[in-house]
């Protein structure tokens, strides 16, 4: 899996072993979702506050 992290437009580095944990939460809260399949390709996470 690939996460991309960006920060107020900028692209933040984070190395596999973040990348991992990040898209293992994600995906696991998303795949328990009753509209959601298991065979989705891409999540697109938007946070704002």
């Amino acid at each position: 899996m690939e996460v991309k992290l960006t920060v107020d437009g900028k692209d933040i580095e984070i190395n596999n072993f973040v990348q991992k944990i990040l898209a293992g939460a994600v995906t696991g809260a998303v795949g328990t979702l009753k509209d959601v399949g298991d065979d989705c390709n891409e999540i697109v996470l938007k946070i704002k506050r």
